[in-house]
């Protein structure tokens, strides 16, 4: 039923975004029988994303394809330098750049005039109120690399230097694509002993893009609710943001859901805020394990004192919250006493 009051007409949800977690949020919200209008707001996409075993099987299980990225390219082993000599470790995962992976979920809004919506799921900024709060001072740039060795087409490196890390992920061919997170291609690689070796730059650097976490508050209003990118930001080291996406959106079409369904619209919101809070505050502790074991200089304290400063944060704000009150079942999010 719309919450409107009228029962012939299904809510109306205008989703702002064009990514991996507006695609999801459309896909389950039209499944429910709602109205859904897109607004595919966009930034540059990312050359190419590494998608886990874990994120390639939550997208094909949502959306009901699993043959999605089957023949994509995969890395099979990774190769590691972290605060002591190169290990190599088995790994499995997908490459596509995100334009794919976005063309591949698409999913085709209702037809005709909608008029003004009845909630809003904003996974692209501008958000109606708040701020972006940063754990950490750090960018990223990304550039096309050329491949010395064609052989290694399967292979990924990732390694810790003194003022940062480089992440080296094979793409066609003889190519790859370089992320140098910390300080300019150049200084990173100039104090490689893992990654220069393989590789020769190509191209002009991409403009650099944040690499702290981040998370906007509030992520929540009367009619509407941030999600995916818009929400929250994970720091790449953690290779988990296309599985996050996913996930977000689940929770948030399940608490649309719910609120169509009559549920406590306030207590709902603040559930989902208090559960996107608690996500960030476990992945600041999972970034500052690696960012305690990257390196002894100045850099590496500054970055892993701010993520412990941003996990005291949000255990701070997570103390305000009640127990929760509400538990996923499915796709379905319902009241903790009702599922015990």
């Amino acid at each position: 039923m719309n919450p409107s009051g009228d029962p012939g007409t299904p809510m109306a949800v205008a989703i702002r975004g064009s990514g991996i977690a507006a695609s999801a949020c459309a896909y389950l919200l039209k499944e429910a029988g709602l109205r859904v209008a897109m607004d595919a707001a966009r930034r540059p996409p990312l050359p190419s994303m590494m998608l886990s075993e874990t994120a390639l099987t939550l997208m094909r299980d949502l959306f009901g394809r699993p043959d999605l990225l089957a023949d994509a390219p995969r890395v099979r082993r990774r190769l590691v330098a972290w605060g002591g000599e190169p290990v190599m470790v088995p790994h499995d995962a997908a490459l596509a750049s995100e334009s794919l992976v976005h063309r591949a979920l698409a999913v085709q809004a209702d037809d005709g005039a909608m008029g003004a919506p009845d909630f809003s799921i904003l996974s692209a900024p501008p958000l109606p109120a708040g701020e972006l709060h940063m754990f950490g001072e750090r960018h990223a740039i990304a550039a096309r690399a050329r491949l010395r060795d064609s052989a290694r087409h399967e292979e990924s490196r990732i390694e810790a230097v003194e003022a940062g890390w480089l992440f080296l992920v094979p793409a066609e061919g003889e190519e790859g694509w370089l992320l140098c997170v910390g300080g300019s291609i150049d200084a990173l690689l100039g104090q490689s002993r893992l990654i220069a070796p393989v590789v020769e730059p190509i191209d002009g650097p991409s403009q650099a893009f944040p690499a702290a976490p981040r998370l906007h508050l509030p992520l929540v209003g009367g009619d509407w609710l941030a999600c995916g990118t818009a929400a929250m930001g994970f720091d790449p080291i953690c290779g988990d943001g296309a599985a996050q996406s996913v996930r977000q959106a689940i929770l948030a079409s399940a608490v649309v859901c719910a609120i169509v369904e009559g549920g406590d619209r306030d207590a709902l919101l603040s559930h989902y805020q208090a559960m996107l809070i608690a996500t960030m505050r476990r992945h600041l502790l999972l970034s500052a394990q690696f960012y305690a074991n990257g390196g002894q200089s100045d850099w590496w304290r500054a970055q892993h004192r701010a993520l412990m400063q941003g996990h005291g944060w949000c255990t701070g704000l997570l103390a305000k919250f009640p127990e929760p009150q509400f538990v996923l079942q499915g796709l379905r999010l319902v009241p903790r006493r009702a599922a015990a």
